[in-house]
C-alpha cells in the first residue's frame, strides 16, 4: 500500500510539472551535479547517459536544476518537497526502494524528513525532440 500511495503522489508531481511553465525548459539551468555538487556525485557519463548519486541530508535543499528523461532508484527514501515552479510544490513520502521515471523537467528538492535520502539517477543524454 505504501508503494501505491507513493506512486499516486509521484503521478501528482508529474501532473503539476506537465502544467508548469517551466516545462518549456530554460536550458540555462545547470544539470543537477553542476548546480549542487555537494549533493550529486557523478558516477558515469558517456554519450548516452549521465549517472548520478544523490545524497540529500535532513533539511537540505538542492539548487534549481534540470534533468533530461530520467529513471530514479531511491536506495533510501524519505519526506520531500519538490518545487516545479513559483508557488508550485508538492510534499510526499518516498519509500525505500522506490523507482520512478520522469520526462525532462526542472525542479528543486528539499529533504523535509529526519533521515538522509539517497538515490541513483540514470538520465538520458538526448533531449526530447532531438
Amino acid at each position: 500500500m505504501q508503494y501505491i500511495n507513493a506512486f499516486k503522489k509521484v503521478l501528482a508531481v508529474i501532473a503539476i510539472v506537465s502544467g508548469s511553465p517551466l516545462l518549456a525548459q530554460d536550458h540555462s539551468l545547470p544539470a543537477a551535479h553542476v548546480a549542487s555538487p555537494n549533493i550529486y556525485q557523478l558516477l558515469l557519463e558517456n554519450s548516452q547517459v549521465l549517472v548520478l548519486k544523490m545524497v540529500l541530508q535532513p533539511g537540505q535543499s538542492d539548487s534549481w536544476h534540470q534533468h533530461n528523461a530520467e529513471t530514479v532508484y531511491f536506495e533510501q527514501g524519505g519526506s520531500v518537497q519538490i518545487k516545479t515552479g513559483e508557488n508550485k510544490a508538492l510534499a510526499f513520502d518516498i519509500p525505500d526502494g522506490f523507482v520512478m521515471w520522469h520526462e525532462q523537467w526542472q525542479h528543486q528538492v528539499t529533504n523535509t524528513g529526519n533521515t538522509p535520502i539517497t538515490a541513483i539517477i540514470v538520465e538520458s543524454k538526448s533531449v526530447k525532440g532531438e
